[in-house]
Protein backbone atom coordinates (compact mmCIF):
# COMPACT_ATOMS: atom_id res chain seq x y z
CA UNK A 1 0.00 0.00 0.00
CA UNK A 2 2.86 2.29 0.67
CA UNK A 3 4.61 1.78 -2.62
CA UNK A 4 1.18 2.63 -4.67
CA UNK A 5 1.02 5.92 -2.00
CA UNK A 6 4.20 6.71 -3.61
CA UNK A 7 3.15 6.02 -6.89
CA UNK A 8 0.09 7.86 -6.45
CA UNK A 9 2.81 11.02 -5.52
CA UNK A 10 4.75 10.67 -8.50
CA UNK A 11 1.75 10.56 -10.50
CA UNK A 12 0.66 13.39 -9.28
CA UNK A 13 3.91 15.39 -10.48
CA UNK A 14 3.86 13.39 -13.97
CA UNK A 15 0.14 15.10 -14.44
CA UNK A 16 0.84 18.01 -13.12
CA UNK A 17 3.97 18.79 -16.34
CA UNK A 18 2.36 16.20 -18.66
CA UNK A 19 -0.10 17.97 -21.04
CA UNK A 20 -1.53 14.09 -21.95
CA UNK A 21 -3.69 14.73 -18.95
CA UNK A 22 -6.83 16.40 -18.49
CA UNK A 23 -5.71 19.45 -16.01
CA UNK A 24 -9.20 19.47 -14.13
CA UNK A 25 -11.21 16.18 -14.94
CA UNK A 26 -12.80 15.14 -12.04
CA UNK A 27 -15.84 17.80 -10.44
CA UNK A 28 -17.05 18.24 -7.45
CA UNK A 29 -20.44 16.55 -8.65
CA UNK A 30 -18.61 13.91 -10.32
CA UNK A 31 -16.39 13.10 -7.40
CA UNK A 32 -19.93 12.77 -5.39
CA UNK A 33 -21.06 10.19 -8.01
CA UNK A 34 -18.37 8.32 -7.36
CA UNK A 35 -18.94 8.24 -3.69
CA UNK A 36 -22.25 8.12 -3.10
CA UNK A 37 -25.89 6.18 -4.30
CA UNK A 38 -26.26 2.49 -6.20
CA UNK A 39 -23.41 0.94 -7.63
CA UNK A 40 -24.30 0.97 -11.03
CA UNK A 41 -24.23 4.62 -11.31
CA UNK A 42 -21.13 5.13 -8.71
CA UNK A 43 -19.28 2.09 -11.26
CA UNK A 44 -20.63 4.31 -13.91
CA UNK A 45 -19.01 7.75 -12.77
CA UNK A 46 -16.02 5.72 -11.68
CA UNK A 47 -15.78 4.76 -15.92
CA UNK A 48 -16.75 8.53 -16.83
CA UNK A 49 -13.80 9.54 -14.81
CA UNK A 50 -11.27 7.69 -15.86
CA UNK A 51 -11.96 9.14 -19.45
CA UNK A 52 -9.96 12.00 -18.70
CA UNK A 53 -8.39 10.97 -15.55
CA UNK A 54 -6.02 13.46 -13.30
CA UNK A 55 -4.11 13.76 -10.17
CA UNK A 56 -7.45 14.25 -8.30
CA UNK A 57 -9.31 11.30 -9.42
CA UNK A 58 -6.09 9.06 -8.58
CA UNK A 59 -5.98 10.27 -5.35
CA UNK A 60 -9.54 9.86 -4.28
CA UNK A 61 -9.75 6.04 -5.98
CA UNK A 62 -6.66 5.68 -3.38
CA UNK A 63 -8.82 7.13 -0.30
CA UNK A 64 -11.65 5.40 -1.22
CA UNK A 65 -9.49 2.07 -2.00
CA UNK A 66 -7.68 3.02 2.02
CA UNK A 67 -10.76 4.15 3.24
CA UNK A 68 -9.85 7.43 4.00
CA UNK A 69 -12.28 9.00 2.32
CA UNK A 70 -15.59 10.70 3.74
CA UNK A 71 -18.77 12.80 2.67
CA UNK A 72 -19.48 15.94 4.47
CA UNK A 73 -21.12 19.61 3.65
CA UNK A 74 -21.82 18.06 -0.01
CA UNK A 75 -18.61 17.30 -1.19
CA UNK A 76 -15.95 14.39 -0.84
CA UNK A 77 -12.92 14.74 1.15
CA UNK A 78 -9.32 13.22 2.06
CA UNK A 79 -8.80 12.74 5.74
CA UNK A 80 -5.16 12.71 6.53
CA UNK A 81 -4.39 12.86 10.50
CA UNK A 82 -7.21 14.25 11.50
CA UNK A 83 -7.38 17.24 8.73
CA UNK A 84 -10.01 16.59 5.64
CA UNK A 85 -8.77 17.87 2.50
CA UNK A 86 -11.53 18.47 -0.41
CA UNK A 87 -10.83 16.57 -3.24
CA UNK A 88 -11.81 18.55 -5.85
CA UNK A 89 -10.82 21.97 -4.65
CA UNK A 90 -7.83 21.56 -1.93
CA UNK A 91 -9.58 23.23 0.53
CA UNK A 92 -8.64 21.70 3.88
CA UNK A 93 -10.65 22.20 7.38
CA UNK A 94 -10.98 20.14 11.06
CA UNK A 95 -12.95 16.55 10.35
CA UNK A 96 -16.41 17.29 11.59
CA UNK A 97 -18.28 14.91 13.83
CA UNK A 98 -20.95 14.31 11.20
CA UNK A 99 -18.66 13.25 8.94
CA UNK A 100 -19.89 9.78 6.66
CA UNK A 101 -17.61 6.75 5.71
CA UNK A 102 -17.88 6.24 1.94
CA UNK A 103 -19.66 2.55 1.92
CA UNK A 104 -18.33 -0.19 -0.38
CA UNK A 105 -19.59 -3.45 -1.01
CA UNK A 106 -17.51 -6.40 -3.23
CA UNK A 107 -18.40 -4.61 -6.45
CA UNK A 108 -17.27 -1.10 -5.70
CA UNK A 109 -13.75 -2.55 -4.34
CA UNK A 110 -13.29 -4.66 -7.47
CA UNK A 111 -14.03 -2.05 -9.41
CA UNK A 112 -11.76 0.49 -7.59
CA UNK A 113 -8.71 -2.18 -7.56
CA UNK A 114 -9.25 -2.45 -11.40
CA UNK A 115 -9.35 1.73 -11.91
CA UNK A 116 -6.37 2.34 -9.45
CA UNK A 117 -4.31 -0.38 -12.18
CA UNK A 118 -5.94 1.00 -15.25
CA UNK A 119 -4.16 4.52 -13.78
CA UNK A 120 -1.04 2.94 -13.73
CA UNK A 121 -0.97 2.94 -17.48
CA UNK A 122 0.14 7.11 -17.62
CA UNK A 123 2.61 6.43 -14.52
CA UNK A 124 6.32 7.89 -15.39
CA UNK A 125 7.47 4.30 -14.50
CA UNK A 126 7.96 1.99 -17.50
CA UNK A 127 7.83 -1.22 -15.51
CA UNK A 128 4.65 0.09 -14.06
CA UNK A 129 2.58 1.25 -17.43
CA UNK A 130 3.64 -2.85 -18.33
CA UNK A 131 2.59 -3.97 -15.11
CA UNK A 132 -1.01 -2.08 -15.98
CA UNK A 133 -0.80 -3.25 -19.44
CA UNK A 134 -0.68 -6.32 -18.26
CA UNK A 135 -3.59 -6.21 -15.79
CA UNK A 136 -5.77 -5.09 -18.88
CA UNK A 137 -4.50 -8.46 -20.51
CA UNK A 138 -6.01 -10.25 -18.52
CA UNK A 139 -9.23 -8.90 -17.70
CA UNK A 140 -10.32 -6.93 -20.33
CA UNK A 141 -13.03 -4.12 -20.11
CA UNK A 142 -14.55 -2.11 -22.85
CA UNK A 143 -14.96 0.59 -20.80
CA UNK A 144 -11.07 0.85 -20.39
CA UNK A 145 -10.72 1.28 -24.13
CA UNK A 146 -10.51 4.67 -24.24
CA UNK A 147 -7.56 5.09 -21.62
CA UNK A 148 -5.83 2.04 -23.52
CA UNK A 149 -6.25 4.25 -26.64
CA UNK A 150 -5.09 7.46 -25.12
CA UNK A 151 -2.16 5.61 -23.29
CA UNK A 152 -0.98 3.75 -26.92
CA UNK A 153 -0.96 7.22 -28.32
CA UNK A 154 1.31 8.97 -25.99
CA UNK A 155 3.40 5.71 -25.75
CA UNK A 156 7.04 5.92 -27.34
CA UNK A 157 8.77 2.70 -25.67
CA UNK A 158 8.52 0.09 -27.62
CA UNK A 159 8.04 -2.74 -25.31
CA UNK A 160 5.27 -1.36 -23.29
CA UNK A 161 3.39 -0.50 -26.85
CA UNK A 162 3.37 -3.83 -27.49
CA UNK A 163 1.68 -4.65 -24.35
CA UNK A 164 -0.74 -2.07 -24.98
CA UNK A 165 -1.94 -3.05 -28.34
CA UNK A 166 -2.25 -6.78 -26.62
CA UNK A 167 -4.47 -5.36 -23.97
CA UNK A 168 -6.58 -3.21 -26.31
CA UNK A 169 -6.65 -6.22 -28.46
CA UNK A 170 -8.17 -8.27 -25.49
CA UNK A 171 -10.98 -5.72 -25.38
CA UNK A 172 -11.68 -5.76 -29.02
CA UNK A 173 -12.50 -9.45 -28.99
CA UNK A 174 -15.80 -8.14 -27.71
CA UNK A 175 -16.26 -5.67 -30.28
CA UNK A 176 -19.47 -5.84 -32.29
CA UNK A 177 -17.56 -5.60 -35.66
CA UNK A 178 -16.79 -9.31 -37.07
CA UNK A 179 -13.33 -7.46 -38.69
CA UNK A 180 -12.35 -5.60 -35.30
CA UNK A 181 -12.29 -8.83 -33.95
CA UNK A 182 -10.68 -10.78 -36.18
CA UNK A 183 -7.82 -8.30 -36.19
CA UNK A 184 -7.64 -8.30 -32.37
CA UNK A 185 -7.06 -12.10 -33.19
CA UNK A 186 -4.49 -11.44 -35.24
CA UNK A 187 -2.41 -9.27 -32.91
CA UNK A 188 -3.38 -11.88 -29.94
CA UNK A 189 -2.14 -14.60 -32.00
CA UNK A 190 1.53 -12.70 -32.13
CA UNK A 191 1.40 -13.35 -28.10
CA UNK A 192 2.56 -16.97 -26.91
CA UNK A 193 0.97 -16.27 -22.90
CA UNK A 194 -1.05 -18.59 -20.99
CA UNK A 195 -3.53 -15.67 -20.50
CA UNK A 196 -4.13 -15.02 -24.18
CA UNK A 197 -5.05 -18.79 -24.38
CA UNK A 198 -7.29 -18.75 -22.30
CA UNK A 199 -9.09 -15.30 -23.66
CA UNK A 200 -8.92 -16.89 -26.79
CA UNK A 201 -10.56 -20.48 -26.29
CA UNK A 202 -13.96 -18.02 -24.06
CA UNK A 203 -13.84 -16.25 -27.26
CA UNK A 204 -14.32 -19.39 -29.66
CA UNK A 205 -16.88 -20.82 -27.42
CA UNK A 206 -18.38 -17.53 -27.47
CA UNK A 207 -18.19 -16.60 -31.31
CA UNK A 208 -20.79 -16.74 -33.80
CA UNK A 209 -19.37 -15.81 -37.23
CA UNK A 210 -17.86 -18.58 -39.18
CA UNK A 211 -14.98 -16.55 -40.53
CA UNK A 212 -13.85 -15.21 -37.20
CA UNK A 213 -14.02 -18.93 -35.82
CA UNK A 214 -11.64 -19.89 -38.04
CA UNK A 215 -9.10 -17.21 -37.44
CA UNK A 216 -9.67 -18.18 -33.54
CA UNK A 217 -8.91 -21.38 -34.27
CA UNK A 218 -5.71 -20.51 -36.36
CA UNK A 219 -4.41 -18.34 -33.73
CA UNK A 220 -5.16 -20.64 -30.97
CA UNK A 221 -3.38 -23.06 -32.51
CA UNK A 222 -0.28 -20.36 -33.14
CA UNK A 223 -0.37 -19.68 -29.56
CA UNK A 224 -0.33 -23.28 -28.33
CA UNK A 225 2.66 -24.32 -30.67
CA UNK A 226 4.35 -20.91 -29.21
CA UNK A 227 4.37 -22.19 -25.52
CA UNK A 228 5.16 -26.08 -25.66
CA UNK A 229 8.80 -24.96 -25.45
CA UNK A 230 8.42 -22.88 -22.11
CA UNK A 231 5.85 -26.35 -21.07
CA UNK A 232 9.29 -28.86 -21.89
CA UNK A 233 11.34 -26.16 -20.21
CA UNK A 234 9.60 -26.27 -17.04
CA UNK A 235 9.41 -30.03 -17.38
CA UNK A 236 13.32 -30.38 -17.54
CA UNK A 237 14.38 -27.87 -14.84
CA UNK A 238 11.17 -29.51 -12.29
CA UNK A 239 13.29 -33.37 -13.57
CA UNK A 240 16.40 -31.07 -12.71
CA UNK A 241 15.85 -29.79 -9.32
CA UNK A 242 13.96 -33.11 -8.19
CA UNK A 243 17.21 -34.87 -9.64
CA UNK A 244 19.46 -32.25 -6.92
CA UNK A 245 17.70 -33.11 -4.12
CA UNK A 246 17.82 -36.46 -4.81
CA UNK A 247 21.46 -36.28 -5.18
CA UNK A 248 21.95 -34.04 -2.00
CA UNK A 249 20.22 -36.46 -0.21
CA UNK A 250 21.59 -39.55 -1.14
CA UNK A 251 24.90 -38.28 -1.28
CA UNK A 252 25.46 -39.50 2.28
CA UNK A 253 23.65 -42.36 2.12
CA UNK A 254 26.40 -43.69 -1.05
CA UNK A 255 28.77 -42.64 1.76
CA UNK A 256 27.76 -44.69 4.36
CA UNK A 257 26.41 -47.71 2.62
CA UNK A 258 29.23 -47.80 -0.11
CA UNK A 259 31.93 -47.50 3.13
CA UNK A 260 30.46 -49.71 5.51
CA UNK A 261 27.35 -51.54 3.76
CA UNK A 262 25.37 -50.03 6.73
CA UNK A 263 21.71 -50.16 5.68
CA UNK A 264 20.79 -47.20 7.44
CA UNK A 265 17.21 -46.35 7.79
CA UNK A 266 17.71 -43.41 10.08
CA UNK A 267 19.12 -41.34 7.03
CA UNK A 268 16.15 -39.47 6.76
CA UNK A 269 16.08 -38.57 10.41
CA UNK A 270 19.36 -37.02 9.94
CA UNK A 271 17.82 -35.22 7.16
CA UNK A 272 15.01 -34.33 9.43
CA UNK A 273 17.09 -33.14 12.44
CA UNK A 274 19.29 -31.02 9.82
CA UNK A 275 16.08 -29.07 9.24
CA UNK A 276 15.04 -28.55 12.60
CA UNK A 277 18.14 -27.27 13.31
CA UNK A 278 17.33 -24.79 10.47
CA UNK A 279 14.59 -23.85 11.99
CA UNK A 280 15.86 -23.62 15.31
CA UNK A 281 18.67 -20.83 13.45
CA UNK A 282 15.80 -19.33 12.07
CA UNK A 283 14.07 -18.89 15.75
CA UNK A 284 17.21 -17.28 17.27
CA UNK A 285 18.10 -14.87 14.44
CA UNK A 286 14.09 -13.87 14.49
CA UNK A 287 14.40 -12.74 18.19
CA UNK A 288 17.79 -12.02 19.03
CA UNK A 289 19.17 -10.57 15.49
CA UNK A 290 15.77 -9.40 13.37
CA UNK A 291 17.92 -6.98 11.06
CA UNK A 292 20.09 -9.76 9.73
CA UNK A 293 17.16 -12.43 9.24
CA UNK A 294 18.14 -12.70 5.70
CA UNK A 295 21.52 -14.25 6.69
CA UNK A 296 19.97 -17.33 8.47
CA UNK A 297 20.28 -19.51 6.35
CA UNK A 298 23.96 -19.20 5.89
CA UNK A 299 24.50 -20.11 9.43
CA UNK A 300 22.26 -22.57 9.31
CA UNK A 301 24.05 -24.81 6.47
CA UNK A 302 26.99 -25.39 9.22
CA UNK A 303 24.95 -25.94 11.73
CA UNK A 304 22.86 -28.67 10.19
CA UNK A 305 25.92 -30.22 8.94
CA UNK A 306 27.52 -30.38 12.71
CA UNK A 307 24.20 -31.47 14.62
CA UNK A 308 23.60 -34.07 12.32
CA UNK A 309 27.24 -35.53 11.88
CA UNK A 310 27.46 -35.20 16.01
CA UNK A 311 24.29 -37.42 15.93
CA UNK A 312 25.72 -39.99 13.21
CA UNK A 313 28.67 -40.51 15.15
CA UNK A 314 27.03 -41.03 18.46
CA UNK A 315 24.79 -43.44 16.55
CA UNK A 316 27.44 -45.29 15.16
CA UNK A 317 29.86 -45.25 17.99
CA UNK A 318 27.28 -46.35 20.59
CA UNK A 319 25.30 -49.23 18.33
CA UNK A 320 26.36 -49.71 14.25
CA UNK A 321 29.92 -50.74 15.38
CA UNK A 322 28.92 -54.16 17.30
CA UNK A 323 26.62 -54.72 14.21
CA UNK A 324 29.19 -54.63 10.75
CA UNK A 325 28.67 -57.77 9.21
CA UNK A 326 25.33 -58.45 9.92
CA UNK A 327 23.22 -56.63 7.70
CA UNK A 328 19.78 -57.44 8.53
CA UNK A 329 20.48 -56.94 12.44
CA UNK A 330 21.67 -53.44 11.00
CA UNK A 331 18.29 -52.41 8.96
CA UNK A 332 16.21 -53.42 12.24
CA UNK A 333 18.63 -51.67 14.70
CA UNK A 334 18.14 -48.20 12.45
CA UNK A 335 15.15 -48.62 11.55
CA UNK A 336 14.18 -48.83 15.41
CA UNK A 337 16.26 -45.46 16.01
CA UNK A 338 14.53 -43.92 13.04
CA UNK A 339 11.18 -44.45 15.40
CA UNK A 340 13.07 -42.93 18.32
CA UNK A 341 14.25 -40.01 16.80
CA UNK A 342 10.85 -39.08 15.18
CA UNK A 343 9.29 -39.26 18.49
CA UNK A 344 11.91 -37.21 20.42
CA UNK A 345 11.13 -34.91 17.95
CA UNK A 346 7.43 -35.12 18.18
CA UNK A 347 7.89 -34.36 22.10
CA UNK A 348 10.03 -31.56 21.89
CA UNK A 349 8.22 -29.78 18.73
CA UNK A 350 4.80 -31.28 18.78
CA UNK A 351 3.59 -33.28 15.69
CA UNK A 352 2.57 -30.36 13.55
CA UNK A 353 5.06 -28.70 11.20
CA UNK A 354 6.80 -25.94 11.77
CA UNK A 355 7.74 -23.02 9.18
CA UNK A 356 10.56 -21.92 7.80
CA UNK A 357 10.69 -19.06 6.05
CA UNK A 358 12.39 -18.35 2.75
CA UNK A 359 15.18 -15.61 2.86
CA UNK A 360 13.93 -12.60 0.35
CA UNK A 361 16.78 -13.49 -1.62
CA UNK A 362 15.20 -16.85 -2.39
CA UNK A 363 11.85 -15.56 -2.83
CA UNK A 364 10.09 -14.74 -6.12
CA UNK A 365 10.96 -16.52 -9.74
CA UNK A 366 13.21 -16.13 -12.81
CA UNK A 367 10.85 -15.43 -15.53
CA UNK A 368 12.62 -16.73 -18.76
CA UNK A 369 9.04 -17.06 -20.88
CA UNK A 370 5.58 -16.58 -20.37
CA UNK A 371 4.63 -19.91 -19.43
CA UNK A 372 8.25 -20.91 -17.58
CA UNK A 373 9.32 -19.40 -14.17
CA UNK A 374 12.03 -20.75 -11.87
CA UNK A 375 11.61 -19.91 -8.83
CA UNK A 376 14.39 -18.99 -7.07
CA UNK A 377 14.97 -21.44 -3.71
CA UNK A 378 14.79 -23.94 -6.19
CA UNK A 379 17.43 -22.56 -8.73
CA UNK A 380 19.78 -21.44 -5.18
CA UNK A 381 19.02 -25.22 -4.30
CA UNK A 382 20.37 -26.98 -7.48
CA UNK A 383 23.42 -25.04 -7.35
CA UNK A 384 23.74 -25.43 -3.76
CA UNK A 385 24.05 -29.36 -4.42
CA UNK A 386 26.11 -29.04 -7.00
CA UNK A 387 28.69 -27.13 -4.49
CA UNK A 388 28.56 -29.58 -1.75
CA UNK A 389 28.90 -32.54 -4.84
CA UNK A 390 32.41 -30.61 -5.68
CA UNK A 391 33.45 -30.56 -2.13
CA UNK A 392 32.62 -33.91 -1.10
CA UNK A 393 34.85 -34.72 -4.59
CA UNK A 394 37.10 -32.68 -3.55
CA UNK A 395 37.50 -34.18 -0.25
CA UNK A 396 37.43 -37.98 -1.07
CA UNK A 397 39.70 -37.53 -4.17
CA UNK A 398 42.97 -35.17 -2.96
CA UNK A 399 42.37 -35.57 1.08
CA UNK A 400 44.00 -37.52 3.51
CA UNK A 401 40.96 -38.85 4.99
CA UNK A 402 39.56 -39.24 1.37
CA UNK A 403 42.86 -41.60 0.37
CA UNK A 404 41.55 -43.53 3.81
CA UNK A 405 38.20 -43.50 2.52
CA UNK A 406 38.65 -44.90 -0.55
CA UNK A 407 41.41 -47.61 0.96
CA UNK A 408 38.68 -49.07 3.29
CA UNK A 409 36.22 -49.18 0.55
CA UNK A 410 37.42 -51.53 -1.64
CA UNK A 411 40.18 -53.67 0.71
CA UNK A 412 39.48 -52.81 4.23
CA UNK A 413 41.81 -55.81 5.21
CA UNK A 414 44.53 -54.38 3.39
CA UNK A 415 43.88 -50.95 4.59
CA UNK A 416 43.87 -52.32 8.49
CA UNK A 417 47.30 -54.02 7.46
CA UNK A 418 48.67 -50.52 6.10
CA UNK A 419 48.36 -48.81 9.34
CA UNK A 420 44.73 -47.13 8.70
CA UNK A 421 42.53 -47.21 11.72
CA UNK A 422 39.34 -48.42 10.37
CA UNK A 423 37.26 -48.51 12.73
CA UNK A 424 37.98 -44.56 13.37
CA UNK A 425 37.47 -43.99 9.63
CA UNK A 426 34.39 -45.78 10.00
CA UNK A 427 33.10 -43.11 12.42
CA UNK A 428 34.29 -40.27 10.34
CA UNK A 429 32.60 -41.38 7.08
CA UNK A 430 29.63 -42.09 9.21
CA UNK A 431 29.54 -38.67 10.33
CA UNK A 432 30.50 -37.22 7.20
CA UNK A 433 27.48 -38.85 5.49
CA UNK A 434 25.31 -38.15 8.49
CA UNK A 435 26.67 -34.01 7.90
CA UNK A 436 25.57 -34.13 4.24
CA UNK A 437 22.20 -35.53 5.24
CA UNK A 438 21.70 -32.36 7.37
CA UNK A 439 22.89 -29.91 5.14
CA UNK A 440 19.86 -31.82 2.60
CA UNK A 441 17.82 -30.88 5.26
CA UNK A 442 18.86 -27.46 5.48
CA UNK A 443 18.02 -27.53 1.86
CA UNK A 444 14.02 -29.02 1.87
CA UNK A 445 13.12 -26.83 4.57
CA UNK A 446 12.97 -24.30 1.87
CA UNK A 447 10.84 -26.20 -0.32
CA UNK A 448 8.57 -28.16 1.30
CA UNK A 449 6.92 -28.55 4.87
CA UNK A 450 9.87 -29.45 8.16
CA UNK A 451 7.86 -31.68 10.71
CA UNK A 452 8.46 -35.34 12.11
CA UNK A 453 7.63 -37.59 8.53
CA UNK A 454 10.00 -35.18 6.66
CA UNK A 455 12.86 -37.78 6.21
CA UNK A 456 10.37 -40.50 5.39
CA UNK A 457 9.42 -39.15 1.69
CA UNK A 458 13.24 -39.44 0.71
CA UNK A 459 14.61 -42.52 2.00
CA UNK A 460 13.17 -45.26 -0.40
CA UNK A 461 13.94 -43.09 -3.30
CA UNK A 462 17.34 -41.89 -1.58
CA UNK A 463 18.59 -45.77 -1.60
CA UNK A 464 17.36 -46.64 -5.05
CA UNK A 465 19.13 -43.80 -6.62
CA UNK A 466 22.41 -45.53 -4.23
CA UNK A 467 21.80 -48.56 -5.60
CA UNK A 468 20.94 -47.94 -9.59
CA UNK A 469 24.04 -45.32 -9.48
CA UNK A 470 27.05 -48.05 -7.92
CA UNK A 471 27.31 -48.52 -4.58
CA UNK A 472 30.03 -46.56 -2.88
CA UNK A 473 30.60 -44.49 -6.61
CA UNK A 474 29.58 -40.69 -6.33
CA UNK A 475 29.57 -40.14 -9.52
CA UNK A 476 27.50 -43.01 -10.53
CA UNK A 477 25.13 -40.91 -7.45
CA UNK A 478 25.10 -37.68 -9.85
CA UNK A 479 23.93 -39.74 -12.76
CA UNK A 480 20.97 -41.99 -10.98
CA UNK A 481 19.70 -38.85 -9.46
CA UNK A 482 19.35 -36.73 -12.00
CA UNK A 483 18.05 -39.38 -14.49
CA UNK A 484 15.61 -40.35 -11.93
CA UNK A 485 14.78 -37.08 -11.53
CA UNK A 486 14.29 -36.61 -15.18
CA UNK A 487 12.63 -39.98 -15.85
CA UNK A 488 9.93 -39.58 -13.47
CA UNK A 489 9.02 -35.83 -14.28
CA UNK A 490 8.86 -37.14 -17.61
CA UNK A 491 6.61 -40.21 -17.24
CA UNK A 492 4.26 -37.89 -14.68
CA UNK A 493 3.67 -35.49 -17.79
CA UNK A 494 2.53 -38.73 -19.49
CA UNK A 495 0.66 -41.18 -17.42
CA UNK A 496 0.64 -39.40 -13.32
CA UNK A 497 2.51 -39.15 -10.64
CA UNK A 498 1.42 -43.01 -9.24
CA UNK A 499 1.60 -44.72 -12.71
CA UNK A 500 5.49 -42.60 -13.11
CA UNK A 501 6.61 -44.00 -9.58
CA UNK A 502 5.19 -47.40 -10.59
CA UNK A 503 7.12 -47.21 -13.32
CA UNK A 504 10.51 -45.96 -12.37
CA UNK A 505 10.56 -48.51 -9.94
CA UNK A 506 10.23 -51.26 -12.49
CA UNK A 507 12.84 -49.97 -14.69
CA UNK A 508 15.25 -49.81 -11.57
CA UNK A 509 14.33 -53.50 -11.06
CA UNK A 510 15.36 -54.64 -14.61
CA UNK A 511 18.31 -52.36 -14.44
CA UNK A 512 19.74 -53.96 -11.33
CA UNK A 513 19.05 -57.87 -13.04
CA UNK A 514 20.82 -56.96 -16.02
CA UNK A 515 23.54 -54.90 -14.20
CA UNK A 516 23.80 -55.88 -10.80
CA UNK A 517 26.52 -53.39 -9.89
CA UNK A 518 24.68 -49.92 -10.85
CA UNK A 519 25.66 -47.96 -13.56
CA UNK A 520 29.40 -47.53 -12.34
CA UNK A 521 30.62 -51.17 -10.68
CA UNK A 522 33.69 -51.15 -8.00
CA UNK A 523 37.23 -50.65 -9.25
CA UNK A 524 39.94 -52.43 -7.65
CA UNK A 525 40.46 -55.51 -5.98
CA UNK A 526 38.35 -56.56 -2.65
CA UNK A 527 39.13 -59.39 0.13
CA UNK A 528 35.94 -59.98 0.72
CA UNK A 529 35.65 -60.74 -3.03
Amino acid sequence: MNMMKHWIRAWVLFAGCSGLLAAHALTPQLAMEMAVGESDNRIQAIGKALEAPDANTAALLQAMADETAKVFADAVWVVDQGQARNVTTGETRALPDDAQDIMLNNRMRSEIDAALAALKLFSPDAQLRIVAAQAMLKEPDAARKPMLEKALASESQAEVQAWLKSALAAVNLSDAVAATRMAAVKVLAQSARPDVLLLLNQQLTAEQDPAVQSVLKAAIRQVQDGLKWGERLGVLFTGVSLGSILMLVALGLAITYGLMGVINMAHGELMMIGAYATYLVQVLFRQYLPSGFDYYLIAAIPVSFLVSAMVGAALERSVLKYLYGRPLETLLATWGISLMLMQGVRSLFGAQNVGVENPSWMSGSWALMSNLQLPWNRIIIVAFSLAVLAAVALMIGRTRLGLFVRGVTQNRTMASCMGVNTARIDTYAFALGSGIAGMAGCALSQIGNVGPDLGQSYIVDSFMVVVLGGVGQLAGTVYAALGLGLLNKVLEGWAGAVLAKIAVLVFIIVFIQKRPQGIFAMKGRSAEA
